[in-house]
C-alpha cells in the first residue's frame, strides 16, 4: 500500500480483516495529514447526501459501484463505534465536535487491529513487476528506504498534486504512466480565484467582505457564502464552481440569491421613494460591498428618480453581476485535484487496473473528484473499502 492517507488507511484496514498481510507505505512523518486539517481541523468526514451527481469525472458512471456498496452510513457507525462525537453542519456535512485528530486515530485503530503494518518516514525509491509464476507469488518488487517489499497487490493510494506542503506529489501519476496507464490533464480544484487588472482594482480594499451568492458557470450554479481575499474571490460556493470554470468562461453571481431583484428593488421604490439606492443596497448587501457597486457599477440617486428601465438594469446587473477571474490560487490551497488517472482501463468494482493484475488505485489519484462538503472523503472511504475487498 503506497500512500497513508484516507483511501490508503481504509484499503489497508479493509483488507487486513479479510486476513490478508498489509504494510503501508508513508512517506511523510505521520499518516493522514490532509485529514487533520480538513474541515478547519474538525474534518468533514462524509456527507449524508452523497450520490454519484456530486462527483466529476471523464467517466460519471465509474464512482456509482463503490459508492453504492459503502455509504456514509457504514462509515457513521465506526465514526460512532468508536465515540467520536459529531454533528451536521450544514447540507449534510458532518463533522468531528472535537478534532480531526479523533478520525485519524479511529483508522489506525482499525489498522492496528486488523494487523496492519504502517510504515511513517519511508520513501518508495523504485517500483517494479516480478514475474507471478504460482498463485500468491509476489507480483510487485517496491525498494524503499526502509528495505525492500515483495507483494502480490499493490495499492497506490498517493493522492494529487493538491496542498504540496502536506507532501503531495505527482508519484502516484508517475506510477501509473510507468504501468502503462493513461493519465488525464490535471488541474487544481475547490480552489479560490484570483482578480488582476480592473476587476481586482473594483473588488481592492474588500478584502474580508462576505455575503451569500449563487455562482453561475455555464448551466451549474452553487448557492452559498462568497468571500473576497486579497488576490481576488474565495468561500464555499467560489470552491465549489471553481470545479468547472476554467479561464475564459463566463462567471456570473446573483446577489441577491432567493430573491427576484426586480421585485425586491420595486417595492423599496414604492416604500422608500426618498431613500438612496445606496441606502438600499447596504440594507440587502454587506456596506462596504454596496457602496463600491455604486462608485463602480451604478449611480447612486434616490429611488423615486429611477425610472423603470434604468431600475430593470440595476436589477439585471444584480441577478446576473459578472466576475472576471483571471485564473486560480493553484494547487497550493487547492483541497483537490481535478483529473488524474483514467478510469477506463480500471475495475469500478474493485479498482483494480485491467492492464496489470494485482495493481489497484483508490482515491484522490484516480480521474473522481467530489464537491465540497465531505462528498471525496466519501470517495476515499468507498474506493477504499472497494479495493480492500479483493486485493
Amino acid at each position: 500500500m503506497i500512500g497513508g492517507g484516507a483511501a490508503g488507511l481504509m484499503t489497508a484496514f479493509t483488507a487486513g480483516r479479510r486476513g490478508r498481510r498489509v504494510r503501508v507505505i508513508e512517506h511523510a512523518n505521520r499518516c493522514g495529514k490532509k485529514i487533520l486539517m480538513s474541515g478547519g481541523g474538525r474534518c468533514n468526514f462524509t456527507n449524508t447526501g452523497t450520490t454519484p451527481a456530486n462527483f466529476l469525472s471523464a467517466n460519471p458512471h465509474f464512482c456509482k459501484s463503490a459508492l453504492a456498496r459503502y455509504t456514509p452510513a457504514h462509515f457513521i457507525a465506526m465514526v460512532e463505534r468508536h465515540g467520536i462525537a459529531y454533528h451536521e453542519k450544514e447540507l449534510g456535512q458532518l463533522f468531528c465536535d472535537d478534532s480531526s485528530k479523533q478520525i485519524v486515530a479511529m483508522l489506525l485503530a482499525e489498522c492496528a487491529e486488523a494487523g496492519v503494518d504502517v510504515r511513517t518516514s519511508c520513501a518508495v525509491e523504485s517500483v517494479e513487476t516480478l514475474e507471478a509464476t504460482t498463485e500468491g507469488a509476489p507480483r510487485f518488487r517496491v525498494t524503499t528506504s526502509q528495505g525492500v517489499v515483495d507483494a502480490e497487490s499493490l495499492v497506490v493510494a498517493t493522492g494529487g498534486l493538491s496542498i504540496p506542503s502536506m507532501g503531495a506529489t505527482g508519484f502516484g501519476y508517475a506510477l501509473a504512466k510507468q504501468f502503462g496507464h493513461e493519465v488525464l490533464p490535471t488541474r487544481a480544484g475547490l480552489v479560490p480565484l484570483t482578480q488582476t487588472g480592473k476587476p481586482a482594482e473594483a473588488m481592492a480594499e474588500l478584502a474580508g467582505v462576505a455575503l451569500p451568492v449563487t455562482a453561475r458557470c455555464g448551466k451549474t450554479a452553487f448557492s452559498n457564502a462568497m468571500l473576497i481575499t486579497h488576490r481576488g474571490i474565495s468561500g464555499p460556493s467560489i470552491l465549489q464552481i471553481s470545479n468547472y470554470w476554467q479561464p475564459g468562461d463566463t462567471l456570473e453571481l446573483d446577489l441577491l440569491p432567493g430573491q427576484d431583484a426586480l421585485e425586491t428593488l420595486a417595492a423599496l421604490r414604492t416604500s422608500r421613494p426618498d431613500a438612496q439606492l445606496r441606502t438600499v443596497l447596504s440594507e440587502l448587501l454587506p456596506k462596504r460591498f454596496a457602496e463600491r457597486l455604486c462608485e463602480t457599477v451604478f449611480e447612486s440617486r434616490p429611488m423615486k428618480q429611477i425610472d423603470p428601465k434604468p431600475m430593470q438594469r440595476i436589477a439585471e446587473t444584480l441577478a446576473r453581476f459578472p466576475l472576471v477571474c483571471s485564473g486560480t490560487e493553484g494547487y497550493r490551497t487547492a483541497e483537490v485535484t481535478l483529473g488524474g488517472v483514467d478510469t477506463k482501463e480500471v475495475s469500478s468494482s474493485t479498482m483494480e487496473s485491467r492492464r496489470v493484475p494485482g495493481l489497484h488505485f483508490v482515491g484522490e489519484v484516480l480521474d473522481v473528484t467530489g464537491w465540497l462538503g465531505g462528498y471525496n472523503f466519501q470517495w476515499a472511504w468507498a474506493s477504499g473499502h472497494a479495493a480492500g475487498l479483493h486485493v
